[in-house]
């Protein structure tokens, strides 16, 4: 099981920026991927962005492209989603989660075993 644990969420202005953090423990040798979603009040929890653990390839979402980066550090076993230009509609819980590689593609929910609780993004108007 690997344990993830998100940090860096808050309160921001619209135009504002944000780097949340998804620090990584447990059997993280086994981790395909780690990937970063988020659920609007109301609304499904969607796919944002990805970074396979070994390699680096990432990727992101069409609709936060340009304006939001995944990026990991092994060293850290952390990953980062920066988020700039922030709307009132990225106002979400934001979760990272890890992926197993086994089925399913790092854009589907259901590849990813592990979750973290969760930290909450407000971005006012």
């Amino acid at each position: 099981q690997v344990h993830l644990v998100e940090s860096g969420g808050g309160l921001v202005q619209a135009g504002g920026s944000l780097r949340l953090s998804c620090t990584t423990s447990g059997r993280t040798s086994r981790t395909y991927a780690i990937g970063w979603f988020r659920q609007p009040p109301g609304k499904e929890r969607d796919f944002l962005a990805a970074v396979r653990w070994s390699g680096g390839d990432t990727y992101v979402e069409d609709h936060v492209k340009g304006r939001f980066t995944i990026s990991r550090d092994t060293a850290k076993n952390t990953v980062y989603l920066e988020m700039n230009s922030l709307k009132p509609e990225d106002t979400a819980v934001y979760y990272c989660a890890a992926h197993d590689g086994l089925q399913y593609t790092i854009f589907e929910s259901l590849g990813y075993k592990d979750w973290g609780q969760g930290t909450q993004v407000t971005v006012s108007s």
